[in-house]
């Protein structure tokens, strides 16, 4: 099912994102805990990328996994990076031979080692070139893009951000999924941000639970320097064991989910890191098995 019709039928989507494991066990793990997160109904599942080699054929292999051993709509994250157009052609006419009509577009970062991000010889400099690549060739697919409700790393002037933004949308994209953040007013500033440049399409917020205070750094350098409010601090900090530091962030996500509900959020989108429990807890906190008692509420 496309995504885009997902949201038209959906006061609120809820939606899970994975990413491939490097082992067998890890993929064995992961499995198990699909199989944990699958009651909750999750509107789709995303599945992360790496430009090149093993890394690109382990996302296309999971993707098609899922897809096959579940009844989970999947949408595969697609990048830029180390990619002319003709591979880009052929993944994406891989994924549709195969029966996925939904990817997520991104330029993606600078591989490992450089600094600068530099297109591939015959590639896209900028993600809404590769959307509306995919659009021209493949119109059926359903496309979702990344927003950034504290703002790009590379981009300072925020109305510029917003340019960029709109850029995408125009090209063909049908939803925005944001970068994970922990203040909901950046959210709902954001939201209204894309309103005034007259970008319509839904937007759904990205949320990540804090779990360690090492999960924690780590998680501020990927998200490229998320802003950690000072009351968030406070209940991290003054957890005096790792088992509180994650029930702490377990709450203060579950409150952010509860408010942007509250509030009509129209999608909540779960960097799971391939577990399941935080998630599950959060869906517990909030008084529900799985995610259409939300939407019985409202």
């Amino acid at each position: 099912m496309l995504v885009k019709e997902i949201l038209a039928q959906t006061t609120t989507t809820f939606s899970f994102e994975f990413f491939p494991p490097k082992t067998i066990a890890g993929w064995d793990g992961l499995f198990n805990n699909i199989r944990e997160l699958r009651p909750l109904n999750p509107s789709w599942v995303s599945v992360t990328y790496g430009a090149g080699g093993s890394t690109r054929e382990n996302t296309h292999d999971l993707v098609l996994r899922i897809s096959h051993e579940t009844d989970l709509t999947v949408v595969p994250h697609l990048t830029c990076v180390n990619s002319t157009r003709n591979e880009i052609e052929s993944i994406v006419d891989r994924y549709v031979n195969s029966g996925i009509s939904n990817i997520l577009a991104l330029r993606g970062d600078a591989p490992r080692g450089e600094t600068m991000w530099k297109p591939a010889p015959d590639g896209f400099y900028f993600a809404a070139d590769l959307i509306y690549f995919i659009k021209k060739h493949f119109p059926q697919m359903c496309i979702g893009v990344a927003g950034f409700p504290e703002g790009h790393p590379e981009t300072l002037n925020r109305l510029l951000e917003m340019d960029y933004l709109k850029a995408k949308v125009d090209s063909g994209a049908d939803y925005i999924v944001t970068q994970l953040f922990f203040d909901n007013r950046d959210f709902y500033d954001f939201r209204e941000r894309c309103e005034l440049a007259g970008i319509s399409v839904p937007v759904i917020a990205g949320i990540m639970p804090i779990l360690s205070r090492q999960g924690m750094y780590r998680m501020v350098e990927l998200a490229a320097g998320s802003r950690l409010p000072a009351r968030l601090l406070k209940l991290i900090l003054r957890a005096d064991e790792e088992e509180y530091v994650a029930k702490a962030g377990i709450h203060w996500a579950s409150e952010q989910v509860r408010d942007l509900i509250d509030s009509g959020a129209r999608g909540i989108h779960f960097y799971t890191l391939n577990k399941s429990k935080a998630t599950i807890q959060i869906y517990e906190t909030l008084g529900v098995r799985h995610s259409q008692q939300f939407l019985r509420g409202r």
